[in-house]
């Protein structure tokens, strides 16, 4: 019998710690700060404990519960702000590439050239290519226009009014071929003075670049250097095609 009464006194006061436990959680659960959600639809304002489907579309409110401003829940973009956001991400992404290129190429410029000398050199040796195609396409084009005076006073002979005679076939080939190779050196020469002029343009905008990289300004803040086109076509080539044409 006295064991009996101990097993009751043991469950009573087993129930009443748990009332006591549900009991202080629901009175902790009431006094916790709630935060409610609202937004307005069709100029409907809605209110929520939770995030309101109706308002999907719409831009959502979240409020403590004193009232001040949580957070504000965006809707999911539309189609065409989805292609706008990605459109200025690629550019952000574009202009980042850029960016790391422009260090890129500043650094590699600086590692070419540490100073002046280093730069006039490279700048001398370029041009030097060009010029030796300048100068023997010059000593070409006088022996042809040598050999075309000849060739003329030639072709005068046979179109003199007392001989009127055609042309023979052989001297209507060597002039052909001399106005062939004229025009062939000429488009080198000038094709010569063309990178001639390129590379001293494409030096004279590296050097003042690398004056002020040199001077302490940082790599990749100069923005990008003048595009220059490289050369129309290799001296000694173009040189090869003009003899083949005047032979």
């Amino acid at each position: 019998m006295a064991s009996e009464q101990r097993r009751l006194r043991l469950a009573r006061g087993t129930v009443l710690v748990v009332l006591a436990l549900a009991l202080g959680a629901a009175a902790a659960e009431e006094k916790a700060p709630r935060s409610s959600f609202s937004c307005t639809v069709n100029g409907k304002k809605l209110v929520s404990d939770r995030l309101i489907p109706e308002c999907n579309n719409a831009e959502q409110r979240e409020l403590n519960s004193d009232g001040s401003l949580k957070r504000i829940v965006k809707p999911p973009p539309t189609p065409d702000e989805r292609e706008e956001m990605e459109r200025i991400e690629l550019d952000n992404k574009a202009k980042i590439a850029a960016l790391n290129d422009a260090v890129r190429r500043d650094r590699n410029l600086m590692q070419r050239y540490p100073d002046e000398a280093a730069h006039t050199k490279a700048r001398e040796k370029a041009l030097d290519e060009f010029r030796i195609s300048e100068k023997n396409s010059s000593a070409r084009i006088a022996l042809l226009l040598g050999e075309k005076k000849k060739l003329d006073e030639e072709r005068k002979f046979y179109e003199n009014e007392r001989v009127k005679k055609p042309l023979p076939m052989a001297l209507r080939q060597k002039i052909d071929a001399n106005d062939a190779g004229l025009e062939a050196q000429r488009s080198v020469a000038q094709n010569a003075k063309t990178e001639l002029d390129r590379i001293n343009r494409n030096h004279d905008a590296e050097l003042l670049r690398l004056k002020k990289l040199w001077g302490g300004a940082r790599a990749g803040s100069l923005g990008p250097l003048p595009e220059t086109r490289p050369p129309a076509a290799a001296p000694a080539a173009a040189l090869a095609a003009s003899k083949a044409a005047a032979s």
